[in-house]
């Protein structure tokens, strides 16, 4: 039997092969970062400030809000058919794929017909400033009416990466970041197309991208080729919701803090709204590769938990938080000696540039304080413990900018208030996330995750 094998993640050294399946997926999540830079670049020098505000403020933050949420509630079943693989039920898994698709094509046409169909009053509702608006609502339609082509290649790359592979998803990540890069400079410089060129380039290339994933899945041997139409299991489709609506409302918690720190920022002016979106571009490199990572530790820990080998997951938590906090102390030394000169090849107006600056000094140098909610939420989640974890990050981090929003920023609307939550929240999740995570029920002897011994493990 063709198993397909790119990655065996439950044999070998723990750190070589957590770094080797990191790192693909890490250099797709930079490249996709280099063509939003890109995308910022070409906004910002060829059409100017105020569409660079239209396009990276309340489109930027409904698009987390929603897609974020069927990005991560499909990414339950990622975890299950990880697990799956580790356990060796081959033919659950031929299953469970078909389940997943079926389940995206779906939410993908629904969210993105809602979505066209309410934009004006979205963007009324989060206070979108007159000069952006129609720029704005422009750029929101085209890029939802593509959004089902998003689902579909996070769901195909997520696959692929569960049963170990996760060099086919660069390369589709690659093509299609490259023809965005090109489209971007057909559309917006060559077409003067303007904001359409920016939103009608990324679909055209989330579209190549997930045709090239889906087809790779469909030429797959065995038990592990797509069959979308496939006998559906609803048992297996309970187990990914069970995991993956906990994960779902956690980053629409997520969202909709933004979203509502987004109507603050919408009320320091334009400069501010377009600062806000730069500071986004720059640090960006860093919450992509802290993603990629908690991907690559979650799929580790789905494997070795589907067959049973606990000690390399606990081995695995401990070593991850090692590896994660020099790859967080490197990558934000890098932005502290390199933002600013960056910032001057995405913009020419010295006032945004200025802001920006001010916004990544309240932000980068507190980015060690995310190591241990993404590392422990990431062993969590790939043993299929979603819903107190997901509960608490939701409280600790959403709940309390929320409620921060309401308080601290009420009595002073300034923008050093609205940063400050940000570290604030992280410091409060590092409690809670640790807390649960020693007295976690999914696992035997969790308490001795990250102090006990490894078992043996290497």
């Amino acid at each position: 039997m063709q198993t397909h094998m790119r990655n065996d993640l439950m044999e070998g050294p723990i750190v070589k092969k957590l770094v080797g399946f990191f790192l693909p997926i890490a250099a797709g999540t930079l490249f996709q970062q280099l063509y939003n830079a890109v995308d910022a670049f070409v906004v910002g020098k060829f059409v100017g400030t105020e569409a660079l505000a239209a396009v990276g403020g309340s489109p930027a933050i409904l698009s987390n809000l929603i897609i974020g949420f069927f990005v991560a509630l499909t990414g339950g079943a990622a975890v299950v058919i990880a697990q799956l693989y580790g356990a060796q039920e081959y033919d659950r898994v031929s299953r469970a794929m078909g389940v997943s698709y079926r389940l995206c094509i779906w939410l993908g046409l629904g969210m993105g017909a809602a979505v066209c169909l309410f934009s004006p009053q979205l963007l009324r509702l989060l206070k979108t400033p007159a000069e952006t608006f129609d720029q704005a609502l422009l750029y929101q339609r085209i890029y939802f009416l593509g959004a089902v082509f998003l689902l579909l290649f996070n769901m195909g790359s997520g696959i692929l990466r569960s049963i170990g592979d996760a060099r086919f998803p660069f390369v589709c990540l690659f093509v299609g970041c490259g023809l965005n890069i090109v489209l971007d400079v057909v559309f917006v410089i060559l077409f003067s197309w303007g904001v359409m060129g920016v939103a009608v380039a990324t679909v055209l290339s989330q579209a190549v991208a997930a045709l090239l994933v889906t087809g790779k899945l469909l030429a797959l041997k065995g038990p592990f080729r797509l069959r979308i139409r496939s006998k559906g299991d609803r048992n297996l489709l309970k187990r990914m919701l069970r995991i993956g609506i906990p994960s779902g409302v956690q980053s629409s918690m997520y969202g909709l803090s933004n979203l509502l720190l987004q109507v603050g920022v919408n009320t320091l002016g334009t400069v501010t709204v377009a600062s806000w979106a730069m500071s986004g571009k720059v640090d960006g490199a860093f919450w992509a590769i802290t993603s990629a990572f908690g991907t690559a530790l979650t799929t580790f820990v789905g494997q070795n938990y589907g067959a049973g080998k606990l000690d390399r997951v606990r081995a695995s938590a401990r070593k991850s938080m090692a590896l994660m906090g020099v790859l967080t102390l490197s990558i934000s030394g890098m932005l502290l000696l390199l933002g600013r000169p960056l910032l001057h090849l995405l913009t020419d107006d010295p006032a945004v540039i200025d802001t920006t600056w001010y916004i990544i000094l309240l932000f980068v140098p507190f980015y060690i304080l995310w190591v241990p909610i993404e590392v422990l939420s990431g062993v969590l989640r790939g043993v299929g413990d979603v819903l107190t974890p997901s509960l608490i990050l939701a409280g600790g981090i959403c709940g309390f900018r929320i409620l921060w929003l309401f308080t601290a920023f009420r009595l002073s609307p300034v923008l050093l208030t609205l940063c400050v939550c940000y570290p604030l929240s992280w410091v409060v999740t590092d409690v809670a996330i640790y807390l649960y995570f020693r007295h976690s029920p999914v696992m035997t002897d969790a308490a001795r995750l990250i102090d006990g011994d490894a078992g043996g493990a290497s």
